[in-house]
């Protein structure tokens, strides 16, 4: 009769361990039923769970296994499990997987204790945890270094981030008040999360498209443009009103167009090469590009700004709105299509179709109402520095880091980013 044993080793890692125990177990014939390894910090954690088929053999196995930790300096724990144990545990395999990624600048205690306390609240249990950032230096030199090579590098090498992924299972008590649990969190202290199923299609993304003003840029064009004609509180005001849901967005866009009649051609083309990028915007195209990712821009914005960003961040697709030019001077019209909030759901749809793969393999980026229905149908949706209607419906936001902390909810880990770049 079979006996199955848990045999937990920590202590000092050093080469060779893992080839010292499982040698000792291949002596019995024994059958690796589960196995896992972590190391913090030149310390291993290595857990086997084993099947012992002839149980008369498990005082060998126990006696050697323990002489063999005491001369490697090891701690080790050996405990029987029950058969129905075992198979329960085994049972509980195909429950609904979740991943929940933290970024931010750093890490504490007090977000990580708040996070978790939401996963156990609302009956999910972790089964994995992994780090997706480097090792955080503490010499302050080598960060100021770190930062000079970044400027020197025009902003494509990895910036400091911190990043956890926890991989969690079971059916959550209530998928709206997690999300919202979270989002508090994430404004309360500093810390970006990202929530989503785990999947065949997370792992297998393909297409993204982003939002372009206040998500690709720095700016609101249409404010800007505004400013220009010498109507900017007015603009601004309409425009405020439309991104916090408040106002049909075909509605507020003709009005605040109308307000812009009379600027000239050659204003609009010197504005869009002074438009500041957000934070980490060539970092993440850069990247997903040469990953083989297709990068679509779906914006309710003017087509002057997305032309100039296709060809400097090198997009497959842009749809956005065209300002109607007579004689030189802007008219107050646009020509084509309004490109709203449903006609970037339909858009991104087309594109996929196109592309030939699912909706569950895109992903879908912005900070607006307007953005929500592409958000909120693409297989991963991400909030960036949205507003909080936004940020209630996303199932992942970004606030406190760059644009390159999609990376991250995409599941990278800086060694494959600073890989693609040094390739």
């Amino acid at each position: 009769m079979s006996q199955i044993v848990l045999i937990n080793i920590s202590g000092k890692d050093r080469k060779g361990i893992n080839c010292r125990f499982t040698s000792i177990l291949a002596q019995y014939n024994v059958n690796i039923l589960d196995i896992g390894q972590s190391v913090i910090h030149e310390n291993i954690l290595l857990g086997i769970l084993v099947e012992i088929p002839v149980e008369s053999d498990f005082p060998a196995i126990f006696k050697d296994i323990l002489f063999e930790g005491y001369k490697l300096s090891l701690h080790i724990d050996i405990e029987a499990v029950q058969k129905e144990d075992y198979q329960k545990w085994v049972g509980s395999q195909g429950r609904e997987r979740r991943i929940i990624t933290l970024l931010g600048k750093k890490l504490t205690a007090l977000q990580i204790a708040r996070v978790t306390s939401v996963i156990a609240d609302k009956n999910l249990n972790i089964d994995n945890i992994s780090r997706l950032t480097g090792r955080i230096s503490l010499d302050k030199s080598r960060e100021q270094q770190h930062t000079d090579n970044k400027e020197e590098n025009h902003n494509t090498s990895t910036p400091s981030r911190a990043c956890i992924q926890l991989a969690v299972s079971g059916k959550p008590s209530s998928i709206k008040s997690m999300r919202g649990d979270f989002m508090q969190i994430s404004q309360e202290t500093g810390i970006d999360i990202s929530f989503h199923i785990d999947n065949i299609y997370s792992k297998n993304r393909k297409l993204v498209v982003f939002d372009m003003d206040s998500t690709l840029i720095q700016a609101e064009v249409i404010d800007e443009l505004a400013k220009m004609a010498g109507v900017g509180n007015k603009v601004a005001a309409i425009t405020e009103s439309a991104m916090r849901g408040e106002i049909d967005f075909k509605e507020s866009f003709r009005k605040r167009v109308a307000l812009l009649k009379g600027l000239k051609a050659e204003q609009l083309e010197n504005l869009a090469q002074t438009l500041p990028l957000s934070e980490g915007v060539e970092l993440v195209t850069k990247t997903l590009k040469e990953l083989g990712y297709k990068l679509g821009i779906l914006s309710g914005g003017f087509t002057f700004v997305g032309n100039y960003l296709k060809e400097k961040l090198n997009f497959d697709y842009l749809y956005a709105n065209r300002l109607e030019i007579s004689n030189g001077e802007v008219t107050g019209e646009v020509t084509g299509e309004i490109i709203d909030g449903e006609r970037k759901a339909q858009l991104l749809r087309e594109i996929a179709a196109k592309e030939n793969i699912s909706i569950e393999q895109t992903i879908a980026v912005g900070d607006g109402a307007n953005d929500l229905p592409m958000i909120t149908i693409a297989g991963l949706g991400v909030a960036y520095n949205a507003k909080p209607l936004v940020r209630e419906k996303a199932a992942s936001n970004i606030s406190n880091v760059g644009l390159d902390g999609l990376l991250y909810f995409i599941g990278m880990r800086d060694r494959e980013i600073n890989r693609v770049h040094n390739s």
